[in-house]
């Protein structure tokens, strides 16, 4: 039995038909599809329990978790022979917040959200990082509703394109330090510079930490078992960050 959309509840049926999946509990999609900013205008001034218990964060944080473990299996069984840094740069590119807000707009989702009035006006159901943050939501939402297996079904439709795309070239296009560049001069910035800032672990399984620098101010680090692992992932963590930011 599902429960009637609440009176200010997204109609979600035809979102149900997009997914392919049925929710016995639909309050766990109409949770998933609930922006904070809603949440808190729709609840009296001292209730913040509550309005945690509307919106969308925690789940976002289960479907984060979920959404990395079925990438990963897949990415293993699909390159058992390649490095682990290798499998992360395919992972995160995967799961970066550029991907799922692209998914997420393949879905529509950004019509189905419940978002407040501020939110509302400047175009809140188009941010990237809100689309992906509600994407990651509706992951944890079917898998609280119908468990690990329905949610990697889910994940294998809508990824099988994707993945279909890292199984045909690797990380032949996976240049980020590239990409970063591009980005840095079409906005008239400087070039990036990288930055060793330790190391941890011992010699057979040392760890790099690198910072990327612009401007003399660090905009992202990351490690890797090598320094050019490190270094991808820094110019990946900023080329995202720059991207949501303008």
């Amino acid at each position: 039995m599902t429960k009637q959309d609440t009176p200010d509840a997204p109609d979600v049926s035809s979102l149900e038909q997009k997914l392919d999946y049925a929710f016995r509990d639909r309050r766990l999609l109409e949770r998933a599809l609930t922006h904070r900013s809603w949440a808190h205008e729709s609840v009296r001034a001292g209730e913040e329990e509550k309005a945690r218990s509307l919106h969308n964060e925690a789940l976002e944080f289960v479907g984060d978790s979920v959404l990395g473990l079925i990438v990963a299996d897949a990415l293993f069984r699909s390159h058992p022979e390649v490095t682990e840094g290798e499998l992360s740069r395919m992972k995160h590119r995967l799961v970066s917040t550029q991907t799922l807000a692209r998914a997420a707009r393949g879905l529509q989702l950004g019509e189905y959200l419940r978002v407040g009035r501020g939110e509302e006006k400047t175009g809140g159901r188009r941010k990237q990082a809100l689309l992906a943050d509600g994407y990651e939501a509706l992951i944890a939402a079917i898998y609280l509703d119908g468990g690990i297996e329905q949610a990697r079904a889910f994940l294998a439709r809508e990824f099988a394109p994707l993945l279909a795309e890292v199984r045909a070239r690797g990380l032949a296009d996976e240049d980020y330090k590239s990409a970063l560049q591009e980005y840095l001069q079409s906005h008239d910035e400087p070039l990036p510079e990288y930055r060793l800032a330790g190391t941890v672990g011992p010699d057979h399984s040392k760890e790099f930490l690198v910072e990327v620098v612009v401007r003399g101010e660090p905009i992202a680090s990351a490690s890797g078992p090598s320094k050019k692992d490190a270094e991808q992932e820094a110019a990946r963590l900023a080329l995202e960050k720059l991207r949501i930011t303008n």
